[in-house]
């Protein structure tokens, strides 16, 4: 091969060859079976030759496909001789690249996650490349994000970082796409997406947790927190202790209680019956209470509230008498500390001479944050050196916040409970029993009277504080099942499913389950505890408002006390309104019986066919069947009291009484006291029992001719008030029966059973006079002429000597009626005829009636008289002899008359 030469792309280029005995190469040989060239002779004598590419050359394949990395081999074979060869030569041949392909990203996508607040040099990195061969187009020499406004930035090489701080508050995640570029600035087709997620800076606490949590009424246990987890940011842990409190002080009394009356718990809860409520609700009979100040925003619950100016005497008649060594005293306080570096004496109950002395017989006063019962024999009970005063120093007396403390009284022995844990005094002081003398006591609540040895008597050792349900209960004591059921609470906390928990999960409650302590080794049984920690509230209707939840966690590591911190979690629970029931009592409100009844051994039962029921509203959706519209059903509940008010003058003991016997209130959670103002039912039972006492209610007449109606006035409670019944009215009423008689009274019979009288006088007048007669005149008319000429001349006389009437005036009038001339006629009634015969019981004729009638009488007695003109002589014959007759029946039927000529309820 005389020389090399480039061959750029597809072009020919000459080559010649000889031998070197001179011989004409015959051919060329490429050596490599891929090479895509050949060569070929051009000029046989001169030995030329042409090496030529066999098709389009491409940079990438050529170099693939070039048997060397130096170039094409080629040789020349000699014309004459086939096995003579020349030595090979090298063609080195170079082929241009052109930019034929885009960058391409190795990677669909890419993902990262940063944590906030940290400057990061590098993230992640791209990276893309490029099909072309040259080192121009086959590098990647730039990148760039295309995505506006990030606060990314990405080098030459793909690496993305951050140029400000990320905040996960403000963004949680972000997408940036990412374009690449070679050196011959060539694109590429599609940009990459570049997830990048923002995450909190590790932060030990509680997690998934919502400070809001809402509480339909009725719904039993409700879960605080479903999805609660504890973030340790992976530290090893030995154990954890969680404490969840249940703050509900502000609710009535520390919490959601029964806010029912203190008769009425303390017969709930099986409480021994005779106590004495010396702070009852203002009424006619209890009105000592009525200068007290009331706390009216709590819901139904009855708290009077002391600022130390007020205090209440208790009347005497009210006063439990001759306290024996047993009897306890019980109270709701919330108080707080005294003012001043010594305080004062803050008196609760206080029994003191009325007059002449200062001598304080039993009292309970607040003394230093120090709760102290004083208790003063005397010399009649005992004359020895014994225990006076009961001292108890305990953080709840000055808390500012509500407790139940009861005193019972075992002389010598005195034992205070708190919310239902028993506390001995930690001093007691000895004192001389008093000297017995003839001076009254007098029993204040609030403060002390002091009524001896000043000038003026007065109160003194005020009390400031609230307090609810003092009370005395003589020769008893309470157990501790009734003190702890009359201060239980009826919210509290909750775990649902215990099985589910781990072996390694110990919890405990306090007695009110307002406090929860939860511990653990594992944190993952931790949270699985916390997330069953549940609300619940078990009254029907509950008081609605918020209640705080408060969860402070302490963590302990190995060989550490602590070492993490664990912020608290301060969430709400809302308790919404409940639907509020509608109490209806329903019944027949006139009840008339007979004498007999009235003045039976039983008397009359006015109520026995009450119903009470009670509805709710559940809003435009509810989908409720039975005979109520949409939206109203009925609930079953319980109610608290029901009273029967004696309406107009109260009952006369000495010939009425309303009252209920033991028995009805056999087997039931009632109780009833009664007066001559009514009687009053009381004690949580259910509607079903209360309708049953109610319709055992008996009234009972021993005159029940004397009496003209008696009216009673019905309402049911529930929740001391809360809830309250429509006000139902009752009317009792007496039928009167007067003694049989022979004739029919026309005046007791009614309208529709009257035959018309076919006489055309007759028919006449009674046309021209029934406008102006009264209703209860449209009678009967009877043909009397001779009492026609008694009424005109009579008048007066008649009205007063009319319940001495005969039975003969009916057979006087028949006798007459046959004698008159049928000329003139004009019909009377006489409305002094005697109202007798079986269907006198039936018809009821009211006061002044009479009157009414008699003053009817008289007027058509003057129009008869201005129409008979022309018989003045008979009439005044008639006139006489009627006067005599009117005398004689007189006298002779005067012992045999009843009283009774109508028929009253």
């Amino acid at each position: 091969v005389q020389r090399a030469k480039s061959l750029e792309e597809n072009a020919e280029d000459e080559y010649a060859a000889w031998t070197p005995q001179g011989e004409i190469p015959a051919a060329f040989q490429i050596h490599g079976q891929d090479a895509p060239f050949e060569a070929v002779v051009l000029n046989r004598t001169s030995g030329e030759g042409l090496l030529r590419a066999t098709g389009p050359v491409d940079c990438a394949s050529s170099q693939k496909s070039t048997p060397s990395a130096s170039g094409v081999t080629i040789a020349a074979r000699a014309q004459r001789s086939r096995l003579k060869k020349s030595h090979k030569a090298v063609v080195h041949i170079q082929v241009d690249d052109l930019n034929e392909f885009p960058p391409a990203f190795r990677e669909s996508e890419y993902k990262a996650s940063v944590t906030e607040g940290r400057i990061y040099d590098s993230i992640l990195q791209v990276e893309a490349w490029d099909q072309d061969c040259s080192p121009q187009y086959s590098q990647i020499c730039n990148y760039d994000i295309v995505t506006p406004g990030t606060p990314f930035a990405i080098d030459r090489n793909g690496n993305i970082r951050n140029t400000e701080r990320l905040s996960y508050e403000r963004q949680q995640s972000y997408v940036i796409m990412v374009t690449a570029f070679d050196c011959g600035q060539r694109s590429s087709e599609q940009s990459v997406a570049v997830y990048i997620d923002v995450k909190p800076v590790c932060k030990s606490g509680w997690q998934g947790w919502n400070k809001r949590v809402d509480y339909e009424p009725g719904t039993g246990s409700r879960q605080l927190f479903p999805k609660l987890r504890l973030e340790t940011c992976g530290g090893p842990l030995s154990s954890v202790r969680a404490t969840v409190e249940l703050q509900t002080s502000h609710i009535g009394k520390g919490c959601d209680r029964e806010t029912y009356s203190e008769k009425s718990l303390q017969k709930l809860c099986g409480a021994a019956s005779g106590s004495t409520d010396l702070l009852p609700t203002t009424s006619a009979s209890t009105n000592w209470t009525a200068s007290l100040l009331t706390d009216s925003g709590r819901d139904s619950d009855l708290i009077y509230r002391f600022d130390g100016r007020q205090a209440a005497n208790v009347p005497a008649s009210v006063v439990p008498q001759n306290l024996s060594d047993q009897f306890t005293v019980a109270t709701w306080m919330k108080h707080g500390p005294s003012p001043g570096p010594r305080a004062q004496k803050e008196t609760l109950l206080c029994n003191s001479d009325k007059t002449e002395t200062n001598r304080h017989h039993y009292a309970l006063y607040v003394h230093n944050c120090r709760l102290v019962f004083l208790l003063r024999r005397d010399f009649t009970q005992v004359d020895t050196f014994r225990p006076a005063e009961f001292h108890w120093k305990l953080e709840q007396i000055c808390d500012k916040e509500w407790h139940y403390y009861v005193i019972n009284v075992e002389f010598p022995a005195v034992t205070l409970f708190v919310d239902g844990v028993t506390y001995e005094p930690y001093l007691v002081t000895d004192d001389w029993p008093i000297h017995s003398a003839q001076i009254d006591t007098q029993l204040t609540v609030g403060a002390c009277w002091q009524g001896g040895e000043v000038t003026t008597p007065r109160f003194t050792q005020y009390f400031r504080g609230s307090l609810s349900g003092l009370t005395i209960r003589p020769g008893r004591i309470e157990t501790q099942k009734v003190i702890s059921c009359l201060q239980a609470c009826k919210e509290g906390l909750d775990i649902n499913s215990l099985e589910s928990l781990g072996k390694d999960i110990k919890f405990h409650f306090n007695p009110a389950q307002s406090v929860l302590v939860v511990e653990g080794e594992e944190v993952s049984s931790i949270n699985t505890a916390m997330t069953k920690v549940s609300y619940i509230n078990s009254r029907q209707f509950p008081t609605p408002g918020l209640r705080r939840v408060h969860i402070t966690t302490t963590v302990q590591c190995f060989g550490e006390d602590s070492c993490l911190s664990i912020p608290d979690i301060k969430a709400v629970v809302m308790v919404l309104p409940p639907s509020e029931p509608r109490i209806t009592i329903r019944g027949s409100n006139r009840l008339v019986r007979p004498a007999s009844d009235m003045h039976g051994p039983l008397g009359v039962a006015p109520f026995k066919d009450l119903r009470i029921t009670s509805t709710v509203v559940k809003g435009e959706g509810s989908a409720l069947g039975g005979a109520h519209r949409p939206g109203v059903m009925e609930v079953m509940h319980n109610l608290d009291y029901c009273d029967i008010l004696v309406l107009g003058e109260e009952l006369n003991p000495q010939r009425e009484s309303l009252e209920i016997q033991r028995s009805a209130l056999t087997g039931k959670h009632l109780d009833a006291t009664n007066s001559t103002s009514g009687i009053s039912i009381y004690g949580v039972d259910s509607m079903a029992h209360y309708e049953q006492a109610v319709r055992q209610v008996r009234y009972r007449h021993s005159q029940p001719s004397t009496l003209s109606g008696r009216r009673f006035r019905l309402t049911c409670s529930e929740l001391n008030g809360r809830y309250t019944s429509n006000k139902f009215n009752m009317e009792v009423g007496v039928l009167h029966h007067t003694a049989p008689v022979e004739h029919v009274n026309h005046m007791a019979a009614q309208s529709q059973y009257l035959r018309p009288v076919h006489h055309p006088l007759m028919i006449h007048t009674l046309n021209s006079q029934m406008q102006a007669a009264p209703p209860a005149a449209t009678v009967v008319i009877v043909v009397c002429i001779a009492a026609l000429v008694v009424i005109v001349v009579l008048g007066i006389y008649r009205i007063h000597t009319t319940q001495q009437e005969s039975r003969d005036d009916e057979d006087e009038g028949k006798d007459q009626d046959v004698e008159w001339d049928t000329a003139s006629l004009t019909i009377t009634v006489n409305p002094m005829e005697n109202i007798q015969g079986p269907k006198a019981a039936k018809e009821e004729v009211r006061g002044g009636e009479y009157e009414e009638e008699e003053e009817t009488g008289a007027a058509t007695s003057a129009e008869s008289d201005d129409s008979e003109q022309d018989d003045d002589e008979e009439e005044e014959e008639e006139e006489e002899e009627e006067r005599e007759a009117q005398a004689e029946r007189k006298s002779r039927r005067k012992t045999e008359w009843d009283s009774s000529s109508s028929v009253r309820y």
